[in-house]
């Protein structure tokens, strides 16, 4: 990763298959949305796979087990083994296993993915803070966790019991919509006992290091629709990334993005993954990506609120590919913001690339 504060999207000369050994993906919003793949993720996988690139899927989702998530994987058209399959579950089992002794009980608040976890790593799951735990650990445990659970956690946590949390992801995406996540579980506990957890999941550094222990990885690429998990995460661990915006992200927070946000490169979907990506050059015209230039300009006054300098309207002229655009919009936007949040309207911009 370059070193500094990211002013814009990087190019490279090569596909990101071959420039990369290892792609950490994250799974919702990347490779699969509602159950069913993403268009062009299956093929992109398997060409970036062929290519000699090694596919890791990473999720903070602490419910599911490995096997089962490489189950589905398999039956989209994605041959996946459970040793691809990183979870936040593992993440976080291990952090547990440092600091109890081996075969101490933990009480499980979430599923079985957490119970398979601890497994692993010699520790035994309980289902009851009197079951004299050495620690507590709370993961998604889907829409069949009863307020119950919650209980037994604050119980144990009440009496100085180390408490831990796979993630904190606030929501998760069903069919249905956006439900509540382990975040919100975690902050019931939180309020109820006024203590705070140790978190193993994206975007913290646990996640990455049980992601480099089991996949080897000496040049990783992380693969992800979100920026506070999934690029702030490759922030935090020092690696590039691709933002692929079939998810969560759209122009809007991209051009807002704060350094530790910044992805390295931006692309549509896992297409991305198979071709080199444009550079983004200055000149005195502004930022120039394909047949389009961006700037950004000053206008007005800055509102009340505004966290940095960068504040105006962004300016976007020519055409070509609507990426080019929002590549060159990103370095405008980020160049003027520096190390803060960018302040700058580029809805008008956006409209143009339909973005």
């Amino acid at each position: 990763m370059s070193q500094g504060v990211r002013t814009r999207p990087e190019g490279s000369g090569q596909p990101l298959s071959e420039a990369y050994d290892t792609a950490l993906l994250d799974l919702d919003g990347v490779v699969y949305a509602g159950g069913s793949a993403i268009v062009h993720a299956v093929d992109s996988l398997a060409e970036a796979r062929a290519c000699g690139m090694h596919l890791a899927y990473v999720t903070n989702n602490a419910l599911r087990t490995p096997d089962a998530v490489a189950e589905h994987l398999t039956e989209l058209g994605i041959p996946t083994g459970a040793n691809d399959v990183i979870t936040s579950a593992q993440a976080v089992a291990r952090l547990i296993s440092e600091q109890v002794p081996a075969g101490s009980r933990v009480l499980v608040i979430g599923g079985e993915g957490l119970r398979v976890a601890l497994r692993e790593r010699g520790l035994t799951p309980v289902e009851s803070a009197d079951d004299d735990p050495a620690a507590v650990v709370q993961g998604y445990g889907g829409p069949e966790l009863t307020w119950g659970r919650f209980a037994e956690a604050s119980y144990a946590v009440a009496r100085g019991v180390p408490w831990f949390a796979s993630n904190t992801d606030l929501t998760i995406p069903s069919g249905r919509g956006i439900a509540p996540g382990n975040g919100a579980a975690v902050e019931v506990v939180r309020i109820a006992t006024g203590a705070e957890p140790q978190v193993a999941g994206k975007p913290l550094p646990p996640m990455h290091r049980e992601t480099i222990l089991r996949t080897g990885a000496k040049r990783p690429l992380v693969v992800g629709d979100r920026l506070d998990t999934d690029i702030e995460g490759a922030f935090n661990g020092g690696v590039d990334s691709l933002l692929v915006l079939t998810g969560v992200t759209d122009g809007r927070l991209l051009l807002a993005a704060p350094p530790q946000y910044r992805p390295t490169y931006v692309d549509a979907d896992l297409r991305g993954l198979l071709t080199g990506q444009p550079e983004v050059t200055e000149d005195g015209a502004g930022f120039r990506c394909g047949g389009w230039t961006a700037t950004a300009g000053a206008m007005g006054v800055p509102s009340a609120g505004a966290k940095s300098g960068a504040w105006g309207r962004l300016e976007l002229e020519g055409e070509g590919d609507a990426l080019d655009g929002l590549r060159a919009l990103c370095a405008a936007a980020w160049t003027a913001a520096g190390d803060g949040s960018c302040e700058l309207d580029g809805g008008k911009a956006l409209a143009r690339l339909g973005l």
